[in-house]
């Protein structure tokens, strides 16, 4: 065969697709966001990473209280006067976080920003205790009145606000991973903050995911190897500053408009990321005996928590595993 031919054959013949991971890191939602995904296409696995970035935008202009333009600030604004049309997606997400309200006894209640609006982390500024306690009765769940039928939303008494901090994160990282699912992606990660979504495993082993010290960012609890999972960390060292020598920091108990203080840190495992942000939350603020004793109850989720004597304790269904 001449040389001539052979360049000839090669030029009809396809190359092979060489696939790789592809990956994008940008800041959003007032965290880091991350994303990374197998694909044999530069170019396709490129504008899939656009699309898992937009869906972030998406979310956080529809959900975000900082925004005066979102939908929840308008239904803060105005849902006290009269009821307020939602789209379907914020009242779905905000009927979920009623119904964990309730599985929580009140432990992840999203009324919590009635007082929660008065904390500035970045700033180091927190409410006095008269301050809080004039707006703490408006953190009630129950203030909180949906209308399936019209889609609305009402709130039953004034200073009533809703934030969805607690779940948003892990609804967007739950939803971008659909979105590449969708896309015929199997192997894939979606990382805000605490917050990731696993797709598939790392290519025929498990995703090894780190739950941080909260003493020590550089530091570990543990390594878990997980293959298609949630999994949420809540801790106190995520925005939080110390004054007189109490810590005060960004998860607070529903109960005293304060923050949490019975544990360092709660990560949950579980089929959904959505889920597993608001029960860290939840269990956080419940504490490591009743946080623990909530778990047990709920199927295909587990828990590690981090108490204040930097005492570690799981699940039992982690604990076997």
């Amino acid at each position: 065969m001449t040389p001539r031919l052979l360049l000839l054959l090669l030029a009809l013949c396809p190359l092979p697709a060489w696939a790789d991971w592809y990956s994008d890191s940008q800041d959003k939602m007032g965290t880091r966001i991350d994303v990374q995904l197998w694909h044999e296409d530069g170019d396709t696995a490129g504008e899939l990473l656009q699309a898992a970035m937009a869906e972030f935008d998406r979310i956080e202009a529809a959900m975000s209280t900082y925004r005066d333009s979102s939908e929840i600030s308008r239904v803060n604004r105005e849902a006290a006067n009269a009821p307020v049309r939602m789209s379907t997606e914020l009242f779905t997400l905000v009927m979920l976080s009623l119904e964990l309200s309730e599985i929580t006894g009140g432990a992840f209640d999203i009324t919590y920003d009635s007082v929660g609006q008065l904390y500035d982390f970045r700033a180091r500024q927190r409410p006095d205790a008269a301050a809080i306690a004039a707006r703490l009765e408006s953190i009630n769940y129950e203030y909180v009145e949906l209308d399936a039928k019209a889609q609305t939303i009402r709130f039953l008494e004034p200073g009533v606000r809703i934030n969805l901090g607690g779940i948003a994160k892990g609804y967007a990282v739950e939803s971008v991973i659909s979105l590449l699912r969708e896309a015929g992606v199997s192997h894939a990660l979606a990382t805000a903050g605490g917050d990731t979504r696993l797709l598939g495993d790392r290519r025929g082993k498990p995703w090894l995911v780190g739950i941080r010290d909260p003493d020590d960012e550089s530091g570990l609890v543990t390594r878990l190897g997980l293959v298609d999972e949630a999994v949420s960390t809540s801790g106190d060292y995520e925005r939080f500053f110390v004054e007189d020598g109490e810590r005060y920091h960004h998860i607070l108990d529903p109960g005293t408009g304060r923050s949490a203080g019975s544990v360092r840190s709660v990560t949950i495992i579980g089929p959904d990321a959505t889920m597993t942000d608001a029960l860290s939350t939840s269990v956080f603020v419940l504490g490591q005996a009743g946080g623990l004793d909530l778990i047990e109850k709920l199927d295909g989720y587990e828990a590690i928590v981090v108490d204040t004597e930097r005492r570690v304790r799981v699940s039992a269904g982690l604990d076997s595993r």
